[in-house]
């Protein structure tokens, strides 16, 4: 249990896409959730000392907290950092600036997750977003110069968006890590409401745009949404895509833990802000060794890596090959799968079939679950 991710919720904006747990800041709400998050966190840490290898803060927006709330979160955590551990921190553009940057790296941040989404001013005020062009690029920059890592985020495939044009500004700048996007349009926001459609066919393309604009930059796919120069892929995000265990801390953060008895993990997600600040416990669900070997499949083939079957045979005692044997080859003659003595990569081909791919590995898994 090496790797840890805390769920700031608070946000400057609300954004008309966004479904993930965000609030505004309310009276003494801050305070509130330093105190429980403090709590939560000695109590983890009794059961799950560390060192960690990552350390993740997501939201929300964590950049969006004021300087003494930042120093109070990182001292609110009582893990050590194992040497080399990447601590990545979520912030949006505006938020950033030579002093906070500096404050950052004395916290022990060390990686930077912008969510820039554009670099055009039409497509920004339609995401609803607090920053311009301009101030994207100085952010960028600011914190290129500062020697962090970098990461952006962009959303592709956008109406008024010239899709070519911000990836190649992106791919400008020099930063080793880009997680390009689609619009998922979620039931409850305000996009969904407004009945704006996704455009499959835009996307498809706008996903191969980025893979050839962003590969002739050195920024490689190694996951379907996610490019990468050599060495600076998300170690984090690498823990939930390979299956692994973390922590989780914040409300409505999910964690992954080791099982008892017939379980091989133990998922605990935590209730929402008003909820979490109450004390009320997160569920949790058992995940049996079955359920998660189909889980891995589904993740890993959302790597270039893919993954080995034989790996999660030896995580869960189950007995996969023999099924999935004959199905992996039939794909492989379809130019979906690589594969390779029980390792399973997908093609570039299959990214956009992803879905129809695990499918087809789950249905072959059918008599195994059958027989109990």
């Amino acid at each position: 249990m090496a790797s840890l991710y805390v769920h700031v919720p608070f946000c400057p904006t609300l954004c008309p896409y966004c479904d993930f747990h965000v609030v505004r800041r309310g009276p003494g709400w801050v305070e509130a959730y330093l105190r429980r998050l403090g709590e939560e966190a000695q109590r983890l840490h009794e059961r799950f000392p560390g060192p960690l290898t990552t350390l993740y803060l997501g939201g929300g927006t964590p950049s969006y907290l004021k300087d003494r709330e930042l120093v109070a979160l990182f001292q609110s955590l009582p893990w050590g950092l194992a040497p080399g551990a990447e601590v990545t921190l979520e912030a949006n553009p505006g938020t950033l600036s030579p002093a906070r940057l500096g404050l950052l790296q004395e916290l022990g941040v060390n990686r930077l997750s912008l969510g820039v989404q554009s670099f055009q001013d039409p497509v920004l005020r339609f995401l609803g977003r607090a920053h311009g062009r301009k101030g994207a690029l100085r952010a960028v920059e600011l914190a290129l110069e500062a020697g962090f890592r970098v990461s952006l985020d962009l959303i592709l495939g956008l109406p008024m968006q010239d899709v070519e044009q911000d990836l190649k500004e992106a791919a400008s700048l020099g930063v080793g890590h880009l997680s390009a996007y689609t619009l998922q349009v979620e039931k409850g926001t305000p996009f969904a409401l407004l009945g704006l459609q996704e455009d499959p066919e835009r996307e498809a393309w706008a996903m191969e745009r980025a893979e050839e604009i962003l590969g002739e930059a050195g920024l490689f796919r190694y996951e379907v949404s996610n490019f990468a120069k050599a060495g600076a892929e998300a170690r984090h995000n690498l823990v939930y895509w390979r299956a692994g265990f973390w922590l989780a801390l914040g409300p409505a953060a999910t964690g992954q833990y080791p099982g008892k008895g017939p379980a091989y993990a133990l998922r605990r997600r935590s209730p929402p802000l008003p909820r979490w600040l109450l004390g009320e416990p997160p569920k949790e669900e058992a995940i049996p060794p079955l359920e998660h070997a189909k889980e891995a499949l589904m993740l890993g083939l959302r790597l270039r890596e893919g993954v080995d079957v034989a790996g999660v045979e030896a995580r869960t005692g189950l007995s996969l090959w023999p099924f999935l044997q004959d199905k992996a080859g039939e794909l492989g003659v379809e130019g979906l799968l690589e594969v390779e003595g029980t390792r399973l990569r997908p093609t570039p081909k299959a990214f956009p079939l992803l879905h129809q791919v695990v499918l087809a590995l789950w249905e072959a898994l059918e008599p195994l679950a059958a027989a109990g």
